[in-house]
């Protein structure tokens, strides 16, 4: 008796063993299906009198697994972009080399139109190491004055921005003036490595102070009304422009 009922449970396990199965599709994709063993319309369907399902004429599983193609455009799975599409770093940290360069040419040359849309950027990298440069050149000759110079450049960089803010109709932001500023320091740098090999203490030394203080003054004034849309105002930015660099210009003749 217990072992008729063992072999019944056994029929049936295998009756609903053989309830589903896989097929393989015309394009080689596996597909599961469900399909009832008594149904005569069923491809696997073999009657040997007893209703048991043939299991030799199924297809069997090719072990290949459907893979859909990712879309052109798409985040992989990891969430970020192929290495190819990646910016350079550079580009992240904000480092454009051939802008950095545009605007020390726009500096050098303060006759030279000053395009609005590169030095409205927010470009520290050169004002650093200009700062940088001109502290260099001052110890070199004796002085040591990172302080004054880091700290009259904050400084003038807050007045120049309110100042600023108050006559342009167009919103200014502190990295601009920051950068522009900056930027317009080049011509004291050079002064001071020329006041390593040579005092300004004389008739040439004062020429030289007051054509730079020029220098920086035109080229900083020049820079912000093309990008503040200041026409007319270059004089009135000029002159506060001129007392910085002024001030430079005493740290590097003292």
């Amino acid at each position: 008796m217990l072992f008729c009922d063992l072999m019944g449970e056994f029929q049936q396990f295998e009756q609903d063993f053989y309830q589903t199965g896989y097929y393989i599709d015309e394009q080689g994709h596996t597909l599961a299906y469900s399909y009832d063993v008594n149904d005569s319309t069923n491809p696997a369907y073999y009657d040997d009198g007893t209703g048991v399902l043939d299991p030799s004429s199924q297809q069997h599983y090719s072990g290949r697994l459907y893979q859909p193609a990712m879309p052109s455009g798409t985040v992989s799975d990891t969430g970020t972009n192929s290495p190819e599409e990646e910016p350079p770093l550079l580009e992240e940290l904000g480092i454009n080399f051939d802008h950095i360069w545009q605007k020390t040419l726009t500096v050098l040359n303060p006759f030279k139109p000053a395009d609005g849309s590169i030095m409205n950027e927010t470009d520290l990298t050169g004002p650093i190491l200009f700062c940088i440069a001109l502290g260099v050149t001052l110890m070199m000759a004796g002085k040591a004055h990172f302080g004054y110079v880091y700290g009259i450049s904050a400084t003038a960089c807050i007045g120049m921005y309110i100042l600023l803010s108050l006559m342009s109709s167009l919103s200014v932001s502190y990295g601009c003036v920051a950068s522009v500023l900056g930027y317009c320091l080049l011509p004291m740098v050079a002064l001071s490595a020329f006041a390593v090999f040579y005092s300004l203490q004389g008739v040439l030394g004062t020429v030289l102070v007051l054509l730079v203080i020029c220098w920086c003054s035109l080229s900083a004034s020049k820079i912000f009304i093309s990008t503040l849309a200041m026409e007319g105002q270059q004089l009135l930015v000029a002159y506060p422009c001129a007392l910085l660099y002024g001030i430079f210009a005493l740290l590097t003749i003292f």
